[in-house]
């Protein structure tokens, strides 16, 4: 947007700022306000309904500076007005409303109704096309008349609509076109949540909602440091695309010489039969001549760009499958050690009830559960970022943080998972205690030296991808 003004809110109006500076957490009815505030700032100066005003700010997303530059620039306010499909272009004189007669949509007799331009309909067809727009997911409603493109005011629509779930609905798609338009807005995809985050800058970085739930901003997905958005999107769309299957089938089957149908080799013998039911054909596995040209003579003749395709395909695959297990291992490990977030508290309780072990010495361990799950989503996250890498020095020197993290995270994982929740006995358990809050430190330093080592590289552009 032009200017950010418009949607800035004082702090009194947002439930709170999150970790990140100058982000701040938005409730739906304080964008409610601050969009009725800017209507009736502009209500002030054009002197028309707010309905009309609003469809105004949405078509210059709700920039007020942008607005009345172009509304300045018309001498003429009805040719302005007009230019917005707000009034009509024609001035005609109609009969006063209600008309008693026949309604051209449903061919029932009553009274009928319209807008400014002068199409008409009973009130049960403006109900039922309006309803319709709405429920397609359309905030704004044009006249129904094909023709004509007057937009209705939002006044006119609460005339026509009764059903209170109706009229929320539309309500909920203007707030959600507010806050796409604006790319310093954006909803949070907690479960059930409905907060907006308010971000200082659209760039891609971490937030996190009031409920918990933390994000990139610029995609909307989990965290995913260190990678890029983009190197994300690549990697989501390979692990979900049939592109491996492809891969599979190129390196395990061959195409029938005659149809092109993957065909696999599931015996000894070398005479091959196409099971395409139109095909049948009959061919050497080993050089893909016609069988009744080749016969049982051999065929010892060596084709190595052949060879050759098949051998990178193999490698191609078997290097996306390391790093995709690995990616998917320590998913699969974030997703069990969720459990060890209650766990913990219980095991917390168990200790000081039954032992001399103080509140203040079990303190840290919620906080080494959480570091523990941010460095499982980081580790999750190197993998993709190594995948795409070219490899080169500063290949080596991720790779060696990678490991150095990799190992730490899991002693982390161990001491908390296994020894913690096993272990007995006060001295031991105020050792281990001690253990888990060292280990710990370690772990965030070990995943600062990393982040900061990929901030480094990026500043300096010496990180090369290949995107597959």
């Amino acid at each position: 947007m032009d200017s950010d003004d418009d949607i800035q809110l004082n702090d009194s109006d947002s439930d709170g700022e999150s970790e990140e500076k100058g982000t701040q957490i938005l409730s739906f009815d304080d964008l409610v306000t601050k969009m009725k505030d800017a209507i009736s700032e502009i209500q002030d100066i054009l002197e028309v309904k707010p309905g009309v005003c609003r469809i105004l700010l949405q078509k210059h997303k709700w920039d007020k500076n942008s607005l009345l530059e172009r509304f300045y620039e018309h001498p003429d306010t009805n040719e302005f007005l007009k230019a917005a499909n707000v009034i009509p272009e024609e001035s005609e004189t109609f009969p006063e409303l209600p008309v008693p007669t026949d309604c051209d949509i449903c061919c029932m007799p009553g009274e009928l109704t319209g807008l400014a331009c002068g199409h008409l309909a009973c009130i049960d067809c403006w109900r039922a096309y309006i309803s319709d727009r709405i429920n397609d997911g359309k905030c704004e409603v044009e006249c129904m008349t094909g023709e004509c493109m007057l937009l209705m005011e939002d006044e006119k629509v609460n005339f026509y609509i009764t059903d209170p779930s109706i009229l929320e609905k539309r309500r909920q798609l203007i707030v959600n076109s507010y806050v796409e338009i604006n790319k310093c807005l954006r909803w949070c995809p907690g479960k059930n949540c409905g907060k907006i985050i308010k971000a200082a800058h659209s760039e891609p970085h971490l937030v996190q909602c009031s409920c918990g739930t933390q994000f990139c901003f610029f995609c909307g997905n989990d965290g995913h440091e260190p990678v890029s958005c983009r190197l994300l999107k690549l990697w989501e769309k390979k692990c979900l695309d049939d592109s491996e299957t492809a891969n599979w089938i190129s390196v395990h089957t061959k195409d029938c010489p005659k149809c092109l149908a993957p065909i696999e080799k599931i015996s000894g013998c070398n005479r091959m039969l196409c099971r395409n039911p139109s095909c049948k054909f009959q061919f050497c596995w080993m050089c893909m001549r016609d069988w009744d040209v080749h016969g049982y003579s051999p065929c010892n003749s060596y084709d190595p760009k052949k060879e050759k395709d098949r051998v990178k395909n193999r490698a191609n695959l078997d290097r996306y499958l390391f790093y995709y297990n690995r990616y998917k291992g320590h998913g699969d490990s974030l997703k069990l050690e969720k459990k060890l977030v209650k766990a913990v508290e219980t095991k917390m309780e168990v200790l000081q009830h039954h032992s001399q072990i103080s509140w203040a010495d079990v303190q840290y361990l919620p906080k080494a559960v959480e570091t523990l799950s941010t460095c499982r989503r980081t580790m999750m996250n190197t993998y993709i970022f190594a995948f795409y890498l070219e490899h080169n020095n500063h290949a080596e020197m991720f790779e060696a943080n990678q490991r150095d993290l990799e190992m730490a995270t899991e002693q982390l994982s161990g001491f908390l998972e296994q020894d913690l929740l096993s272990q007995s006995g006060q001295e031991k358990m105020k050792t281990l205690i001690q253990n888990v809050q060292d280990k710990c430190r370690y772990v965030e330093h070990r995943r600062k030296i990393l982040m900061d080592h990929v901030v480094e590289g990026t500043e300096q552009d010496v990180w090369v991808f290949r995107e597959e």
